[in-house]
């Protein structure tokens, strides 16, 4: 049984390095609800060593409690027991999609990385709200040199005008843009660290087209089959424009992802960009409101929305950047974690 400590909603924290007492601070915006969630959560603040040994652990019973029922089910199941049944798969869910969250969160974890914290009113005159530290570079660390390449033109495309300037200039937004901006470039971290896994095997195994760099047609990032972000966010990747980078062999070939992924079929674009599991998608819409809140919208009588209770901050093009390029670690951590899960518990529908 998990001790009464570990119950109720608590947000993810760590204890500073060298302070004693209970001087913590929140290192992840979402907050746990289940039992198993909560206890992760102080291993990987007390322990963090310890965290994948306990996480396959917390697998291996989910495994054998979904066994176990399966080995009860009467032969003619009243409602009953098929309520029952209901309510514990939903616990599981809820235990699984906690246990994939505090596997992304190990991830900034171990490469040092702060999670910028939940975006609120500040007293700044300019209601400035990034007020996070800049850690561009331990975020693109976390990525292949090739992904990189895109996920830099993904933040050039998805700010437009506002790359352009000093990185100090303050712009003002909604949070309800905010939040869609940063959803949808967790699609895309979640959709690059899947083909860029599938470039490297191939690369590795020398299984490369021999022709795909050739193709030099615009591709439009296709829609999810849940939407989570308007039209005019979808992210579109530029066609090479043969300036260098990317991978080159022993025989001086060059081979760029962004190429790559222009050479896949449609229908493979499609799959690769589709999220797998309900699990993760909920942690992207969690996420998302822990950051920005749940947005005011209201339906009006003539069927419009009414957006215009969200509240406005100010932000830098820096901080706009250090959001984005969070977003798509965060996607890329989710593809690693989900799939680690996977591996030790099958969920995933084939």
């Amino acid at each position: 049984m998990v001790p009464d400590k570990y119950r109720g909603g608590r947000c993810l924290t760590v204890r500073a390095s060298g302070e004693s007492g209970d001087n913590l601070s929140p290192i992840a915006p979402v907050e746990f609800e289940s039992p198993v969630g909560q206890l992760l959560a102080q291993i990987l603040r007390t322990h963090p060593h310890l965290l994948p040994a306990a996480v396959d652990q917390q697998l291996d019973n989910l495994q054998s409690d979904k066994d176990d029922q399966k080995e009860e089910t009467p032969p003619n199941q009243d409602l009953l027991y098929k309520r029952i049944a209901e309510i514990k798969e939903k616990e599981r869910r809820k235990t699984l999609k906690e246990i994939i969250y505090c596997l992304i969160v190990q991830k900034f974890v171990d490469n040092e990385i702060s999670m910028i914290p939940k975006v609120t009113a500040t007293s700044d005159p300019t209601r400035r709200v990034d007020f996070w530290p800049n850690q561009e570079e331990k975020l693109e660390s976390v990525h292949s040199p090739e992904a990189l390449e895109m996920i830099q033109s993904h933040v050039s495309l998805v700010l437009g005008d506002r790359v352009v300037g000093p990185l100090s200039t303050i712009v003002e937004i909604t949070k309800i843009k905010l939040g869609k901006l940063y959803a949808a470039s967790i699609m895309y971290g979640y959709f690059l660290r899947r083909v860029d896994q599938r470039f490297q095997l191939e690369r590795t195994m020398k299984t490369l087209p021999e022709d795909f760099t050739k193709d030099q047609a615009r591709f439009e990032f296709p829609n999810p089959e849940k939407q989570l972000w308007d039209p005019d966010s979808l992210i579109m990747i530029p066609p090479d424009d043969g300036d260098g980078g990317g991978y080159t062999d022993a025989e001086g070939k060059s081979y760029r992802l962004r190429s790559y992924v222009m050479y896949l079929d449609s229908e493979t674009l499609q799959r690769y960009a589709t999220i797998r599991s309900k699990e993760a998608i909920s942690l992207i819409e969690k996420q998302t409101q822990a950051l920005f809140g749940r947005p005011d919208i209201r339906i009006l009588d003539d069927g419009s929305v009414d957006t215009s209770n969200d509240e406005i901050v100010s932000i830098t093009f820096s901080g706009l950047t250090m959001l984005v390029l969070e977003a798509v670690a965060f996607g890329s951590f989710l593809w690693d974690a989900e799939s680690y899960v996977e591996s030790k518990y099958h969920f995933l529908k084939s």
